[in-house]
Formats: structure tokens, C-alpha cells, sequence
């Protein structure tokens, strides 16, 4: 995308789109059987061992299958006591995540793909090429992890990742499968169930219970709303939008290696065959964000998430230079976020590009003092994991001393920019229908 920052001079003056392309989205069609069923599971409270938590409780599709408040982490349990470890990622376009990997795709026959392990070992043995929004392509060598659901990426389905909240102690509690069955069959939609998967369904909880989270996942699918790409900037990309003089300053910082240089891994340029940008490359950094004293789990001074590493993964933990890793998230409808990263440590835009701007140069803005009065910076980490910390990619290359990537007009442009990718969208189909059946 950073080529059509260049192209056509008088494109800034109007805000016009120099080279709109025609983009493929996904179909809409009439919702199946089965994701109707999965959109009653998905709102369905009674799932949980509380009664009061339903998919949507958290993934709230009034804020893009987000978290609804500015919570960092949700509480939950079978008593509404308990809270997690981080912060609730939306839902909304995951159709296209890849599964977790290391390295670039693997290619040929998928049987002879090497294990975790190996592609972990090989990566090793690689350097690291800088990430910049003018050459994004440049970093496709890097052997990194990337793909995989959760902030860790340790499942690749959404049946998984639905199934990994249900039994959650903290979450949604539900307990067992047979408890999971039970509350279902005694439920409205019942009769969907028999329907689909034969009047004996429910005399195999297992098999009922994959069925219920493959039937989420058709919903999840199917249904526009999680991923309707009906932002401005979608709009922009097909010749039918205009951005404002801010959204077209911020769009430049966005693109421009020497400030924002978001798009190096936020990558805004459709694919080839015409797929709208995600505004991820869902690869893993360690960034180094402070440490969130609200979360729980943190008032214990020896826990730390490592994301990779654990505590929620546990494959990776030998691998120590990806210990504080987490995903790049997509930036789609990030403006209606109000917590940001795996642990929810800013509600702002501003706070986060401000923390950009001036982690290293400034960082006693944003870290702790420790008992000899030095700032500990990167304080959500162990001493020995800090090292893993970006350091080469701008605006992360800057030292003390050296200007700021980012001043504060730029800031203020790059959230009007962001604010373009907001989706204007009515909420899931049939949510009428949906609350008359709960």
C-alpha cells in the first residue's frame, strides 16, 4: 500500500483513492442450519457453570466481537469470582488466520511438514531482517512464529478456541462435557440438535459437544458480521470514499518507515487476488508493554506471562528467545477497543502511540523505579527474557537522544486514520429471533 502513498499528487487534496481496486469479499448467503444453531450456542449463558456467561458476554458484537468494557482482563467462574490472565481479543476476521508455524509455509505435502521443534531449531540459526512499511516483503525470510488463535496461538480451529473458554475455570466454567450436554438438551434448541445429528446425538457427550463447537465455528463463518469489511477504508481501497486531510496525513505516518511504520507489520495492501488487507502480518513480537498492576494475577511479583513461553502454552517453553512474544493483532475496529494488548495495560490510541514513540527514549514515562531509583524497563518481563524485546524495528530503533518517531500532530493523524477502519455493521443476522429464544 505504501505505493499508493505516492502515487496520483492531487489524490491528498481530495482524499480520493489513486488506484481503487475491486475487492473480494466474502459471500453472503442465508445462514445454514448449523450456523443458526451455533449463533444460539454463541449467545447462550446457560452453557456456563454460572449461568450468566455466554460467548457474547465477552466477544460483544455491539464492539466488533470485542470485550465490552474496559475490563483488562474478564471475570468469570462458576461464581463470577474469578479472573483471567488477559485481555479478551475480538473475534471479527479470524476466517483467514493460519495455523501456528514457525517459519514461512512449508511447502508440498503437508505429512512431512517438520514439528515445532524443528522449525524452532532452524530459526535459531537465522538473523533477523528489519521490518519496514515501504518493504514489508523484505521481512518474508524471517523464520518467526506467526498464525494460531489465542494471544499465544496455541490452537489453530475455531472449534478450539470456542471450546477453550467453555472449561476455563476462570471463563465460562462449564465443567464437563456431559454437564455442557445436559444444559443443552435441556434447552429451546434441543430439537436442532436431533435434527442435525440423529435422535441419539445426545447419548455421546464428546460427540455432541463437537458437533455444538463445530456448529459455533459455522457461525462464526457464515455470519457477515464478523467480518463485513464495511469500513471507510474499504470503501477508500474501492474508489467509493474520500479521506478526510487528517485520515490522509495519518494514513501517510502509517505508511512511512521513518514514522510510524505501522504497515511493516500491519500490512493495509490487498492481496494479490483482491482479498481486503487485514492489517496484520500475525506474526509475534515482544514488544516489552508495561506491567498491568490491575491484572490479578500480577500482584504476585514472580508471575509473569510469557506468552509463548507459557503459562497458558506449554510446547515452547525450551524456547526461551520467544518468551514475551504475542501476536500482532489486526487493527480492524481497533478504534472501539478501550483495552489494548495481551494485558490490557492502555485504554487508549493515544496512550499506545505515545508509548511507541517514546519507549526507549522517555521510558520513565511508563515503567516502575526500582529500589536503587533505576527504571525497570520492560518490567512485564523477567530480567532474563528483556532481551527478546524489538529493538530493530522502527519506531522501536530510536535511542536516547534521537527525535521521536512520532510528534504529536502525527499522533493525531494516525487516529483519524485508524478511526477509518472502524465497520459500520448492524450485528449479527437473526439476533431478533435470537433473544426471543433464550
Amino acid at each position: 500500500m505504501a505505493g499508493l502513498a505516492t502515487a496520483a499528487p492531487a489524490a491528498p487534496a481530495r482524499g480520493e483513492n489513486p488506484a481503487p481496486r475491486a475487492l473480494v469479499l466474502p459471500a453472503v448467503r442465508p445462514l445454514s442450519a448449523m450456523a443458526r444453531l451455533g449463533r444460539s450456542l454463541f449467545f447462550d449463558p446457560r452453557l456456563s457453570g454460572s449461568g450468566r456467561l455466554s460467548c457474547a458476554t465477552c466477544h460483544s458484537p455491539a464492539h466488533a466481537y470485542g470485550p465490552p468494557d474496559a475490563a483488562p482482563v474478564a471475570h468469570g467462574g462458576s461464581d463470577m469470582r474469578r479472573s483471567g490472565l488477559r485481555a479478551v481479543p475480538s473475534l471479527r476476521y479470524l476466517y483467514r488466520q493460519p495455523p501456528f508455524s514457525i517459519g514461512p509455509d512449508s511447502p508440498g505435502d503437508n505429512d512431512r511438514r517438520a514439528s515445532l521443534l524443528q522449525q524452532a531449531r532452524r530459526a535459531a540459526d537465522t538473523g533477523h531482517a528489519p521490518k519496514t512499511a515501504d518493504q514489508p516483503q523484505a521481512a518474508a525470510a524471517n523464520l518467526v512464529p506467526q498464525g494460531g488463535l489465542f494471544w499465544d496461538g496455541r490452537v489453530d480451529t475455531l472449534e478450539q478456541q470456542a471450546d477453550g473458554p467453555l472449561f476455563n475455570p476462570d471463563e465460562m466454567a462449564a465443567g464437563t462435557p456431559a454437564q455442557v450436554l445436559a444444559r443443552i438438551a435441556a434447552g429451546p434448541y434441543a430439537p436442532d440438535f436431533e435434527r442435525l445429528f440423529g435422535a441419539r446425538i445426545f447419548d455421546d457427550p464428546r460427540q455432541a459437544l463437537a458437533e455444538a463447537l463445530f456448529a459455533i465455528s459455522r457461525f462464526e463463518i457464515e455470519d457477515p458480521s464478523f467480518h463485513p469489511f464495511t469500513s471507510k477504508f474499504d470503501a477508500w481501497l474501492a474508489g467509493r470514499a474520500r479521506l478526510s486531510a487528517a485520515e490522509w496525513r495519518g494514513y501517510l505516518a502509517f505508511n512511512d518507515p521513518k514514522k510510524g511504520n505501522c504497515a511493516a507489520c500491519h500490512l493495509d495492501r490487498p492481496s494479490r487476488d483482491g482479498l481486503p488487507p487485514l492489517f496484520t502480518d500475525h506474526q509475534y513480537e515482544a514488544l516489552g508493554v508495561p506491567r498491568n498492576p490491575a491484572i490479578p494475577a500480577n500482584r504476585d511479583p514472580a508471575f509473569f506471562d510469557l506468552g509463548l513461553c507459557g503459562p497458558l502454552r506449554h510446547d515452547l517453553g525450551a524456547q526461551t528467545r520467544y518468551c514475551g512474544m504475542f501476536p500482532t493483532p489486526s487493527l480492524r475496529n481497533v478504534a472501539t477497543r478501550r483495552v489494548y494488548f495481551h494485558n490490557g495495560v492502555f485504554h487508549s490510541l493515544r496512550e499506545v502511540l505515545d508509548w511507541y514513540a517514546g519507549r526507549d527514549l522517555q521510558p520513565q514515562r511508563f515503567y516502575p523505579r526500582g529500589a536503587d531509583g533505576r527504571v525497570v524497563a520492560y518490567d512485564d518481563l523477567p530480567p532474563q527474557d528483556r532481551a527478546n524485546v524489538d529493538h530493530s524495528d522502527a519506531p522501536f530503533d530510536r535511542r536516547r537522544g534521537d527525535a521521536p518517531a512520532l510528534d504529536e500532530a502525527d499522533i493525531d493523524d494516525l487516529i483519524a486514520f485508524l478511526g477509518t477502519l472502524t465497520d459500520a455493521t448492524a450485528g449479527p443476522r437473526g439476533r431478533a429471533d435470537q433473544r426471543t429464544s433464550r
